[in-house]
């Protein structure tokens, strides 16, 4: 049976500090100056402590794409019509969008989810429905959806990412597809990090400078039609979010509260972080920021978190493709510290301290 929020939330504990400080005695006695393999070393030591394995292994790894559309896109703020939600999540299943060749690339499956595109999509052996509604309302008028469908939406990600762990899985990634999410994403982070709109706002599918202004005005209409209250999380979901961004928050919380390191992608799973590190801020230290975004809210959103993302490639493309080249960077950390030879064991002579 699938935890409710409240039960996930219950059940997420602090990182364990005794995997750690092994972890670290042991980065420390490897073949190689101390601290030489900089972030590589640091990320072995975090995945010991969320997974409480002091040499943890990387074997099954996962990246969830949750897809949704969104009802603001009415108001003209991307240059992609609607139906590319739906035609996109055809792409996934078929195997030729950009995340299903990372995915590859890494050895991740990817899981795609409909968690509220319109119209719905044809039943396929790959597609998870998950559907809260067929794409949320338009934020610049109403509210984006009820306080009962954002809670849905996060309780069907837990659940999502629970039935994941019985096919195994050490590490997941997060992604998204929906045409118009940047602009929720906005929204949320504006809420989230009390940062001006205007700060936080991209160019999403390339928007230019008049288009942009039109968006930085929609976003600014929608929060002061729906005043999302910050300080409540599942509100500010409610108000200005969308399906899969709910629905990423509890991919993110159901990991944290089962011990696996979650790798967030762009913008739309930072928004989403913001949302689930609200609900939970000891879930945030099992988040793995994959790549910074040239979106210009995600570097907001990470700042906010307190991340500092592996990558930086201005990617913008989403659908987890920044969280499967990460992911396979985080294999490489847990690999060198699983398989490098110590001193003793390589019979090395260790460095003689000066002074």
């Amino acid at each position: 049976m699938t935890k409710s929020l409240t039960e996930t939330l219950g059940a997420i504990k602090p990182l364990n500090l005794e995997a750690m400080e092994t972890a670290r005695r042991r980065q420390d006695t490897l073949t190689k100056p101390q601290g030489s393999l900089g972030q590589l070393e640091d990320l072995a030591i975090l995945i010991a402590g969320i997974t409480g394995n002091p040499r943890p292994k990387i074997r099954h790894k996962a990246i969830i794409t949750m897809a949704a559309d969104h009802g603001v896109a009415a108001e003209g703020i991307s240059l992609y019509p609607q139906e590319v939600t739906g035609q996109m999540v055809l792409n996934f299943l078929g195997g030729g969008a950009g995340i299903n060749v990372l995915a590859r690339h890494v050895g991740a499956r990817v899981v795609v989810v409909d968690m509220g595109v319109i119209g719905g999509c044809e039943p396929h052996s790959g597609l998870l429905c998950k559907m809260i509604d067929f794409g949320t309302k338009n934020i610049a008028r109403e509210p984006a959806m009820s306080r009962q469908q954002a809670l849905d939406a996060i309780e069907a990600g837990i659940e999502v990412l629970e039935s994941e762990i019985a096919k195994g899985l050490d590490i997941v990634g997060t992604g998204d597809m929906g045409i118009g999410n940047t602009t929720a994403s906005s929204a949320v982070c504006a809420v989230m990090t009390g940062k001006p709109v205007v700060e936080v706002t991209g160019r999403g599918t390339g928007l230019r400078d008049e288009q942009l202004t039109h968006k930085v005005a929609v976003i600014e209409k929608a929060l002061q039609v729906n005043q999302p209250n910050p300080d409540d999380p599942l509100d500010v979901l409610a108000r200005v979010g969308g399906f899969e961004i709910g629905g990423l928050a509890g991919v993110m919380l159901g990991a944290a509260a089962n011990r696996i390191p979650v790798v967030i992608d762009g913008f739309i799973s930072g928004a989403a972080a913001l949302i689930a590190a609200g609900l939970s801020p000891t879930a945030r230290e099992y988040f793995i920021a994959a790549h910074l975004s040239v979106e210009a809210g995600h570097r907001v959103a990470l700042e906010h978190l307190g991340l500092t993302a592996l990558l930086n490639l201005r990617m913008r493309l989403g659908e987890g493709t920044g969280a499967a080249l990460a992911i396979s960077i985080a294999e490489a950390a847990t690999k060198v510290l699983d398989e490098m030879a110590t001193f003793e064991e390589a019979g090395v002579s260790e460095s003689e301290e000066v002074g």
